[in-house]
């Protein structure tokens, strides 16, 4: 189970969880923007930034890591990353603060001497989820969080409880079936092993297609028929549909991938237009469980093999 890209994808969702880890969330927390940002002139990509909104008292931008696996260079990297990101953003911030996310103190590196200072400021928190208590005594975000930490044996149980959590205190409709959807991945990652027919029945019947791959889908078959028509004038009925439709559906992909991701860079736009039209359809329901770039880059290089 990838936890981090699990993590990215319920801050890009809920960007507001990260501060329910913060003692003192800035007044804006709401209305923070999580983003992937890709530090220019180097190789570094920042998957968790959660910048301020523009009208912000003050600027502070906030820095999110999640490390569930063994990283000796984890504090080099992350603090690197931070600088060169103040230091080459074009837009000037008035603060910074960095979480640290470990599902234990097992996987923090052995000897963080060399950045003791910055790792003892008030600027930085490292957080245990082990630490955190029960989940069933947490607020429903951080609930969510350890929900990716949960043994096998008591997922299903301890997501049955978000999911009533969230259906009974959560008002906004939108919002509770973000959460809904976002306790549904995360019992789909950890319990590879079941079908979703098994699931379902553990669950309820709540995994049903989402709204948005319906709606692509129908949009695709529509403006596929219609480019498809158009080009069947010169190429025959048959081969027009099916050119029409591809081009239509891979157009679409692309639109959501910008639209989830940002810009695409152009090694990965070559590598989809080598897709298949059944890689493209595949691709419009991975699409939905990315939180970063590097999950598309990911899936793409498991369709090359």
């Amino acid at each position: 189970m990838r936890r981090d890209s699990i993590f990215y994808k319920l801050f890009k969702q809920l960007p507001s969880l990260l501060f329910e880890l913060v003692d003192e969330p800035p007044p804006e927390a709401e209305n923070y923007q999580f983003e992937s940002i890709e530090v220019k002139e180097t190789a570094f990509r920042i998957d968790g930034v959660f910048l301020p909104p523009d009208n912000a008292v003050k600027k502070t931008v906030f820095f999110a890591e999640v490390q569930f696996q063994e990283d000796q260079d984890l504090y080099h990297r992350f603090f690197t990353e931070l600088f060169l990101f103040l230091y080459r953003h074009n837009i000037r911030y008035d603060d910074w603060f960095g979480v640290i996310i470990f599902p234990s103190r097992s996987l923090e590196p052995s000897n963080p001497t060399i950045h003791r200072a910055l790792l003892a400021s008030p600027q930085v928190r490292r957080v245990y989820l082990n630490e955190l208590g029960d989940l069933e005594k947490q607020p429903l975000g951080l609930g969510l969080m350890l929900l990716t930490t949960t043994p096998e044996k008591k997922a299903v149980e301890a997501a049955k409880f978000l999911l009533e959590q969230a259906k009974t205190t959560v008002v906004d409709r939108f919002l509770q079936q973000t959460i809904i959807d976002i306790v549904t991945t995360i019992i789909v990652y950890k319990l590879t092993k079941l079908s979703r027919e098994e699931i379902e029945a553990m669950l309820g019947p709540i995994l049903e297609e989402p709204r948005a791959i319906r709606e692509w889908k129908q949009e695709a078959r529509e403006q596929g028929l219609e480019q498809g028509r158009e080009q069947g004038l010169e190429q025959g009925r048959e081969q027009g549909l099916e050119q029409g439709r591809e081009q239509e559906a891979r157009s679409l992909i692309l639109r959501q991938l910008n639209r989830k991701l940002g810009t695409i860079p152009n090694v990965l736009l070559s590598q989809i237009q080598l897709l298949s039209l059944e890689q493209v359809e595949t691709l419009g329901e991975a699409l939905l469980d990315f939180a970063v770039l590097a999950d598309l880059e990911t899936w793409l290089h498991a369709q090359q093999n």
